[in-house]
């Protein structure tokens, strides 16, 4: 038996992600602890995952809800140097106090989420094995590749790969207050110099949400890059049960679970939805007050609910409104179901580029886009029929991929052998 921790951002997608691959190796009879901020216990719901709580003094209770708010609705530039500063905060936090903590818990293996680097810091500072997750898009560099926070559309000519480099250099500046305690934290614990989380990844394995037909073309993955698909459990969803009928298309809006509180953006969804005299259910995540989803409910065929069942309520739909969240718009392919993205933060800008690169769907500005021009797309995305072929093609690849139980198999064959796993070998 085995003890692997897992290290990642305390957000409710990513610790969903993984602990998914958890519930594996604990039914495969392995040991697993979560290791953060006392708060990020309570994005886990399996009691037989532990949960090792760090840092009081820095991250009280109660810290990581400011976080997320924050990290839900910068704002301008000073609140995106205030969410930056989050980041910060937590990999310096982690990078302090991790360490130890590991040591006494005797931890064999380390999952890293990418986007927190202290994981892959720690894993080296000590000597042990650790295998990189991609809970988002993955942030692994190439020349001339837009980064995964960038809007911009795959290309190779020379203009578009002079706008990436230039825009990797933009957000390299941006993100520099994390780069120092990167940098400092690697230092201190021996390591060569690094200043960004695409410094940090591990050279055993690396796991990856995307597949292939979905991901703008690489051409420089390292050999132990494995793109598994989706993370999920098994376990089907619970079924749909809405009043809806069969004599008028279905169109699902979400924006997530931590942007459900953008009302105004869902009354543009709404009124686009009433031109096209379509059913609409809407989820907003908890995000709205009561008061604020009876005044869209009100509407005739608009459905407002806090939640609903997504891959049951995909499979149903016949077109998605998204946030570009990566989870939402691959459980969208596997249902064959067209995509308008409309992307508002972290990744999203670039899962709505691939969303179109691959032909599954459409993108449309959250902050700019009118009904008319929300209704206009949506027209399209029901009435040609390549999209939803083309969101299917990907959902075939991403059934194949393995998801969890892949990712389990690979994570359990770096405990045991120690050694780096192919991608051709997994």
């Amino acid at each position: 038996m085995s003890h692997f921790a897992f290290v990642a951002p305390a957000f409710p997608s990513h610790f969903r992600a993984l602990q998914s691959v958890a519930r594996r190796l604990l039914d495969d009879g392995h040991r697993v602890t979560f290791f953060h901020q006392a708060d990020a216990a309570t994005l886990l719901d399996d009691p037989r995952i532990g949960f090792e709580p760090l840092g009081h003094d820095s991250h009280p209770p109660g810290a990581l809800a400011q976080s997320l708010k924050r990290a839900a609705s910068p704002g301008g530039p000073l609140g995106l140097r205030r969410v930056i500063a989050d980041v910060a905060a937590t990999t310096d936090m982690l990078c302090r106090h991790l360490p130890a903590a590991v040591e006494r818990a005797g931890v064999d293996v380390l999952v890293c989420d990418q986007m927190e680097a202290a994981g892959g810091l720690v894993a080296e500072a000590l000597g042990l094995p650790f295998v990189s997750v991609a809970c988002a898009l993955p942030v692994n560099r190439e020349a001339g590749l837009p980064l995964p926070v960038m809007p911009w559309a795959y290309a190779r000519d020379p203009r578009a790969q002079h706008i990436a480099d230039a825009s990797t250099g933009v957000y390299d500046r941006l993100m520099a207050p994390h780069g120092r305690v990167i940098a400092h934290h690697a230092k201190a614990f021996g390591l060569p110099a690094r200043t960004g989380l695409h410094d940090c990844l591990s050279p055993y394995a690396q796991i990856s949400q995307t597949v292939p037909a979905f991901e703008f073309p690489r051409s420089a993955l390292p050999t132990c890059f494995h793109q598994v698909g989706p993370l999920r459990d098994e376990a089907p969803d619970p079924a749909l049960e809405l009043p809806l009928t069969g004599d008028r298309p279905v169109v699902f809006a979400s924006l997530g679970t931590l942007q459900g509180q953008r009302l105004p953006v869902f009354r543009r969804i709404v009124r686009a939805c009433r031109r096209l005299d379509v059913q609409l259910v809407l989820a907003h995540c908890g995000g709205l007050s009561q008061a604020q989803a009876r005044s869209l409910a009100e509407r005739d065929r608009v459905h407002v609910v806090d939640f609903a069942p997504q891959r049951a309520m995909l499979a149903r739909a016949d077109a998605v409104v998204s946030h570009a969240g990566l989870n939402t718009v691959l459980d969208a392919c596997v249902a064959g179901t067209p995509i308008l993205a409309m992307p508002i933060a972290f990744d999203q800008p670039g899962v709505a580029a691939r969303v179109v690169h691959a032909g599954a769907g459409l993108k449309a500005s959250v902050h700019l886009a009118s009904p008319w021009r929300i209704a206009r797309d949506l027209d399209r995305l029901l009435a040609e029929p390549h999209f939803a072929q083309r969101a299917g093609h990907i959902g075939a690849a991403v059934r194949d991929a393995g998801g969890a139980a892949r990712a389990s198999a690979i994570l359990q064959q770096v405990a045991r052998t120690g050694q780096p796993v192919m991608a051709d070998a997994a």
